[in-house]
């Protein structure tokens, strides 16, 4: 038996595996983070092991023919390293791209980094955690100097006296954690929900606020200013621990909820409620400021339903803002966080596999890290390259004049991940060589030259850092089928063969140590971590266990507050397309599907469109009629499920199948390159029976045993809930 962690969300759920050929999960009721629960992905988690999809040889593509050859791996390493040659000999050190993912383990995000700045001299690498958390982070770097998602652990929510989460469905993309809104509301705490559909999360909640996509940030200026107006604020704190504030306090003087209600569809009245309830009884009857012991606990939580739209980083400043106002950051209980996705999406965007990025943490472009790093590594300073493409740019730069004209992609499924899907698609299909590492046949591998088969989780040991910044031990478990290896090897393989001035480390734990001496001294360090010490504290939190409780990471020690404007989202409903379109999870699925489409014991019943029973009366749609979704860039037909839960202006796609992402937005956040996922303008037709095809089949995974059922507990239904109104 070994204890290991779930290979999904960012929880990294402890868990036992028992078996080393046909593994069976059991629960680990010490692993502090789920106390034994898990959601039916991690009950399941074994369930591809042993499947007739599994890679076990390398592949190598005939582009003319399409038809794929089994190759050694001396032969598949030698194909790709000459490929690499080549493009580099024809456009220079960039002409060769990396692309990484936010599933890596640290020590396989950190050695990629590493094999991109030194062995291949490129600064075209980045990874798809740019999709995922990149809002959030660049604010909590520009507010608190340091971007570490929770800044506490998870279970300080249980001492919030008000939770407000924004744009997270935690209970279904996490199901674990929803044990602590329900002991938050067994003592009396309040729980808020804002998102533009109805969740099994909301049905936790005693307000559940459905703004228009694309208009969390309004909200914000509009509960800010209420907070201002009467007296909430602490005056003292902001003296004290900010700065900024008095132009934050001007900008939002003219969000009075009559404004926002016209923006957010959110009548002003619920507007009004959600200011009294974080800024506390005393707040709602009188201008007096209310003294620190009568101010509730108050913690702001935003997730990808804020996070990811053109305005995303703007949208979490302002929420941080308020947490700010409120004198809640750094004080248990309350504050700010950020609920990390993908399963070392910390660990993930800290150690050198973002474009701007090196170990520990630091910018690319300090000379003072590039000196230390240079130093760990045993290169010139001067030999590393500067800052790249950030995730789409780099992308959509394949196969162009001045892009990349071969890519290798380790951790990542971006034909179905990727925004506006078909361009991406067409310019990976236009590179000369494209090589994808993964462990099944994924809809990205189909289109690649060359696929070579990797160690998957419980195969490997390695590190990964969970949504709190508590480093993890995933320990081997199982012995690899024959024919793979790990993402570590293949790193290692192809550096030596292009005559890399340094040696790859291919024992994990060799690599963390690496890791730690090059992230000596930078924001996230990570020196003073050591596998022993993971294993004897069931994980070891970077920085501390809690932050900002008397200092913020900035100089002066203090944090800063922006005064930043709503301006929506970069696409509106017009006559062509006149609803909003937004995207996201659902309970049986994870990301792009990859791994859970393969499971047998997850629900796999392919993407559907919901909608609410107004649009589909004007359409004459019922459930499971097919429509069919357009958008500026594409277009997908796909089952409708309407639904009393959704906005009427409003209809959602989950993103885990290919097709939905052929409609998504590519618009950038200016900061933090986050594309605009979550919204874009749609329009949406019933297909009549006549006119509809065939859905195309679908794999067949293998059965596996059964698995116990969820662990999730319904909590009582909302006591009010907003009527979505349409914007004026």
């Amino acid at each position: 038996m070994t204890t290991t962690h779930c290979p999904y969300c960012s929880l990294q759920c402890g868990m036992r595996l028992t078996g080393r050929r046909t593994p069976e999960v059991s629960a680990w009721e010490e692993f502090p983070v789920n106390r034994g629960a898990l959601c039916r992905k991690g009950w399941s988690a074994a369930g591809l092991y042993g499947s007739r999809e599994r890679l076990t040889s390398p592949l190598v593509r005939d582009r003319a023919t399409g038809e794929w050859m089994a190759v050694t791996w001396d032969d598949a390493l030698d194909r790709v390293a000459a490929g690499i040659r080549a493009a580099q000999a024809e456009k220079g050190p960039d002409g060769v791209a990396v692309f990484g993912g936010g599933g890596l383990t640290n020590e396989k995000a950190y050695s990629l980094g590493k094999f991109a700045r030194v062995a291949l001299g490129t600064s075209q690498i980045d990874y798809n955690g740019r999709w995922c958390m990149s809002s959030a982070a660049s604010a909590g770097i520009r507010a608190f100097g340091l971007d570490r998602g929770l800044p506490f652990p998870l279970a300080d929510v249980e001492e919030a006296d008000v939770l407000v989460l924004v744009g997270s469905n935690l209970a279904e993309t996490m199901p674990p954690a929803a044990r602590h809104l329900d002991r938050l509301r067994a003592r009396g705490g309040r729980v808020v929900v804002i998102d533009p559909r109805r969740t099994p999360t909301g049905d936790r909640a005693d307000l559940v606020l459905q703004p228009v996509p694309g208009t969390d940030l309004a909200l914000a200026l509009g509960v800010l200013h209420l907070l201002v107006a009467s007296g909430a604020v602490d005056e003292d704190y902001l003296a004290a621990r900010t700065t900024g504030w008095a132009d934050v306090r001007d900008s939002v003087a003219a969000w009075w909820p009559e404004r926002v209600e016209r923006v957010t569809g959110i009548e002003a009245s619920e507007v009004r409620a959600l200011a009294a309830m974080v800024g506390g009884p005393e707040a709602r009857s009188a201008r007096t400021p209310t003294t620190p012991s009568e101010r509730p606990k108050v913690m702001v939580l935003t997730a990808r339903g804020a996070e990811q739209h053109s305005t995303g980083s703007d949208t979490v400043l302002a929420w941080i803002n308020v947490a700010l106002a409120l004198g809640m950051v750094g004080e248990r209980g309350g504050g700010y966080g950020c609920l990390t996705g993908q399963g070392n999406g910390q660990g993930g965007r800290e150690h050198g596999q973002k474009a701007d990025q090196l170990p520990g943490y630091r910018r690319i472009d300090d000379p003072a890290a590039r000196a230390h790093v240079a130093g760990v590594w045993g290169v010139e300073p001067d030999s590393l390259p500067g800052p790249g493409r950030s995730a789409y740019e780099l992308l959509d730069a394949c196969g162009t004049d001045d892009g990349p004209s071969a890519m290798l992609v380790l951790g990542s499924n971006i034909v179905v991940s990727a925004p506006n899907a078909t361009q991406v698609t067409r310019r990976l299909e236009a590179l000369d060589l494209l090589v994808v590492c993964d462990v099944v046949m994924s809809e990205t591998a189909a289109i690649a030259d060359v696929v070579l088969p990797v160690t998957q989780w419980a195969e490997e040991t390695g590190t990964m850092t969970n949504l709190e910044g508590r480093v993890i031990l995933r320990q081997k478990a199982i012995t690899p089928p024959s024919g793979v290896r790990s993402d570590l090897d293949v790193i290692a393989g192809l550096a030596a063969r292009l005559a890399s001035p340094v040696e790859f480390a291919t024992d994990p734990e060799e690599v963390f140590t690496e890791l730690g001496r090059a992230s000596e001294g930078g924001p996230a360090d990570y020196s003073t971590i050591t596998y022993d010490r993971i294993r004897d504290e069931g994980g070891v939190f970077w920085g501390g266990e809690r932050l900002f409780g008397s200092t913020f990471a900035h100089p002066d020690g203090r944090a800063r507050m922006y005064a930043v404007e709503h301006r929506g989202a970069a696409e509106v409903p017009d006559d062509d397309y006149p609803i909003h379109l937004t995207t996201g999870r659902v309970l049986a699925q994870y990301q792009s599907g990859a791994q859970t489409r393969r499971v047998r014991a997850l629900p796999d019943d392919g993407p559907f469109v919901e909608l609410h029973p107004s649009l589909a009366g004007r359409l004459g749609v019922v459930t499971g009629d097919q429509v069919r979704i357009s958008t500026r860039r594409g277009s997908m037909t796909a089952p409708a499920r309407v639904v009393t839960t959704i906005r009427p202006d409003t209809v959602f796609v989950p993103f885990h199948w290919v097709g939905t992402n052929r409609l998504t937005n590519d618009a950038l956040d200016p900061a933090s390159k986050m594309p605009e996922f979550k919204v874009c303008a749609a329009s949406l037709v019933h297909v009549p029976l006549v006119e509809q095809a065939p859905l195309p089949a679908e794999h067949v995974p293998p059965l596996v045993e059964h698995v116990p059922p969820l662990v999730e507990q319904r909590g009582a239904p909302a006591t009010s809930v907003s009527k979505p109104r349409l914007p004026a």
